[in-house]
């Protein structure tokens, strides 16, 4: 197996299924999708540098004619003429023809590679591009040995117009990648890579901020606290990050400002929304085009969806989880003259850090069931909320585990600059929750309450004997 590249952080299965692709005497399709700033370009062109031979990029709200002339421009870099330079091509089934004309003449053993990046950008109305595409791969490419890559971070036009295509490119893709933000672990691994010594508390404060987006944490200097960098990258006049929200979503949507609206709706409610409450907060119309609006969302990994526990499929709660456009919307919009460091008292700093936390504990699952022994164990994450009526109070349960050796861990994030302290308002509190929840669902499973902290729990009469387990900031990574 080719040895992993070493300037490659991570993406330990997405190069492994790279290797395999390389190595098979097939023609592949790939499609690699995910949130723009995520670093698909870069696996790409790094793991395949040795096997390149072709690459363009779309342009962003470029005409076809401009697409054309990218192409052109792409076609010279790589296949230098002697003489005067020729005329773009007029469309794109010349374009491809061109393309295939020149590969056929190459003469290499090694496995040509073709990239075509932000595919979605190139796909201009009334251009063809797609059935040029569709007549390239199946009429040459397919009986080549030759890997195809196509990538784009509007995922869902990937998804739909090429991964679910019902014409001639449809079962077309052979592989799928779609890469998500750094975990934790990578976090820290590129962290150090570029000689940068935090804390796993500090990496925490970044990742709650930045998220795991290489092309924001590569805006991290060496010698400054997480306050320092995140005000540095999220506050200064020329930080990357002050401007960058309504840019990611433009570059990503036709329709952004609908996109948003529904981003505003879920960075306002922290416990989340049903489909129903964001059409009513919103005024949107019901029906397909709200779908494939939160569709749109969800596959670009901006928001996350939940079936709360013993729920139906309408009940269905939304959660913005991208911990950036949550930060932006938090701390950055509408603020001047902010001096970070001075949020941390501040009770909007508490609630927010509480709930980007509890998300960094859903995103890491897995760690968390091994934290536990229960990797082998077919699990559920949910929620649960009882609504107060008749006079009763209600109560909610942002997170909890569902375990098919009959118990479930009810879970609580707690995000403090030191051990937790259960006092006996709390035990009380949390006992209640616990009973609450039996009544109401019925259920007969063992219950264990569950806490991940930073930095443990200090032990006290309220946690010995009435926590059931917990795990720290370690066990996360």
């Amino acid at each position: 197996m080719q040895e992993f590249s070493k300037v490659i952080i991570g993406r330990v299965e997405e190069q492994a299924l790279l290797a395999d692709m390389l190595q098979s005497n097939r023609s592949d399709m790939l499609a690699v999708t995910g949130r723009r700033r995520v670093g698909k370009t870069y696996l790409i062109r790094n793991f395949f540098a040795a096997n390149m031979a072709f690459e363009m990029s779309g342009m962003l709200n470029a005409t076809n004619t401009q697409q054309l002339q990218n192409f052109q421009i792409a076609f010279e870099k790589w296949f230098p003429a002697k003489g005067k330079k020729k005329a773009p091509p007029n469309n794109w089934l010349s374009a491809f023809e061109q393309l295939s004309i020149q590969l056929s003449k190459a003469k290499t053993k090694a496995k040509p590679v073709l990239f075509f990046d932000e595919l979605p950008w190139l796909d201009t109305r009334r251009s063809g591009f797609l059935a040029a595409f569709d007549w390239f791969w199946n009429s040459w490419a397919v009986k080549k040995n030759i890997l195809v890559v196509i990538c784009g971070s509007a995922s869902s036009w990937m998804t739909s117009k090429i991964i679910n295509s019902r014409g001639g490119l449809h079962n077309r893709v052979t592989k799928r990648i779609h890469l998500k933000p750094f975990t934790l672990t990578e976090t820290e691994a590129f962290l150090q890579y570029n000689s940068i010594k935090l804390s796993r508390y500090q990496i925490i404060q970044l990742y709650m901020a930045l998220g795991g987006i290489p092309h924001y944490l590569k805006e991290i200097k060496k010698g400054q606290s997480a306050a320092q960098n995140i005000h540095r990258i999220c506050f200064d006049k020329n930080g990357l990050l002050v401007n960058e929200f309504d840019n990611l979503y433009k570059a990503l949507f036709i329709n952004a400002k609908q996109h948003i609206q529904i981003i505003q709706v879920l960075a306002a409610k922290q416990i989340g929304l049903t489909r129903a409450q964001i059409l009513s907060a919103t005024k949107f119309n019901d029906g397909g085009t709200f779908t494939q609006l939160l569709n749109d969302l969800e596959q670009s990994d901006f928001i996350s969806s939940q079936l709360p526990f013993g729920k139906l499929k309408k009940d269905t709660i939304y959660r913005l989880t991208d911990e950036y456009s949550l930060f932006y919307l938090k701390f950055i919009k509408g603020k001047k003259n902010i001096n970070w460091q001075q949020w941390a008292a501040t009770s909007t700093y508490k609630s927010w850090s509480g709930y980007a936390f509890e998300n960094i504990c859903m995103k890491h699952a897995d760690k968390i069931k091994q934290g536990l022994g229960i990797g082998s164990v077919h699990t559920e994450i949910a929620a649960f909320m009882l609504k107060a009526k008749n006079g009763a109070s209600g109560m909610q349960i942002d997170m909890l585990i569902n375990r098919q050796d009959n118990v479930i861990n009810i879970c609580e994030a707690k995000f403090y600059d030191k051990p937790f302290v259960i006092t006996k308002a709390y035990a009380n509190q949390l006992r209640n929750t616990m009973e609450m929840f039996v009544q109401a669902t019925g259920t007969r499973k063992t219950l264990f309450l569950t806490f991940f902290t930073v930095f443990g729990l200090q032990q006290n009469e309220h946690s010995i004997g009435f926590v059931q387990q917990e795990l720290t900031a370690d066990n996360l990574f």
